[in-house]
């Protein structure tokens, strides 16, 4: 995945593909199926041969890639992350206050959770305690968020066991909701946003934070970068508008959405 780091890149693929062999397939295979996949009405998504980095399907245009395995925590969690993306800088962009619930969409090994969590403490009490929802698919990633919980004593951390298709929160509850490089490894992206959509306060925010797509020098494969005009396409098609794009981030676009008034 990163071209210019050689070593970074053998391990990024060996990830992909062992943690795409751990994901639910529900997404018919190219080929034979694909024709008649790509022509049903009441289906959003085409099926078809593309990007071998990809699962063979196909959103408004963009091909979905493989999902991260749980055998990439170690690169979830190297060093070096901060000094390649910034992430301080994106959580003053998230503008976080004590009291906020937020949920953090594809959380891995909890990398963003751990970091945003004692900015929502603004007393002991716990009604003065905002809350993180942690939200993966995976179960080896809600693991390792668990031990981390436990050997921080963190209370203000609810981990949630998300599908494919939705994340499992209450309706109109979140303040917040952060989605970092994976949004664009969603196997049924439309019902996923649905399902953000609801869970999302009338006057909430959605962080999509992916790599930018129109900088050809950032050192991450395509298939892994989304440019502005496509996320704006597929959340609008959600019920979403781009509010703006903070773009103070080295290498990856911060684009916040609000909810479309009078979207059903």
């Amino acid at each position: 995945m990163l071209s210019r780091y050689p070593y970074l890149l053998l391990i990024y693929l060996l990830l992909s593909f062992t943690g795409c062999q751990s994901q639910q397939r529900s997404t018919p295979e190219a080929g034979n199926n694909a024709s008649t996949d790509s022509t049903r009405t009441d289906d959003p998504y085409i099926y078809k041969s593309g990007d071998p980095n990809g699962i063979g399907k196909w959103y408004m245009g963009r091909q979905i890639a493989h999902v991260m395995g749980y055998q990439g925590i170690n690169w979830l969690e190297r060093p070096e992350r901060e000094k390649e993306e910034q992430t301080s800088k994106l959580l003053k962009n998230m503008n976080i206050q004590p009291g906020d619930t937020i949920a953090d969409i594809g959380a891995g090994s909890g990398y963003h959770v751990f970091k945003m969590s004692p900015k929502l403490r603004s007393g002991e009490a716990l009604k003065d305690n905002g809350q993180v929802y942690a939200v993966d698919i995976q179960e080896e990633m809600l693991q390792a968020m668990r031990k981390k919980k436990k050997e921080l004593g963190i209370a203000n951390v609810t981990l949630i066991k998300g599908t494919e298709k939705s994340v499992q929160l209450p309706a109109n509850t979140i303040d917040k909701v952060l989605l970092v490089d994976v949004y664009h490894e969603f196997s049924f992206p439309k019902e996923i946003m649905q399902s953000i959509y609801t869970a999302l306060r009338p006057d909430g925010e959605v962080y999509l934070i992916e790599y930018r797509k129109e900088d050809a020098g950032i050192p991450i494969k395509t298939i892994h970068k989304m440019s502005e005009a496509q996320a704006v396409k597929e959340l609008t098609a959600a019920g979403f508008t781009l509010k703006e794009n903070i773009g103070n981030l080295p290498w990856q676009h911060c684009m916040v959405f609000v909810k479309e008034e009078n979207y059903n």
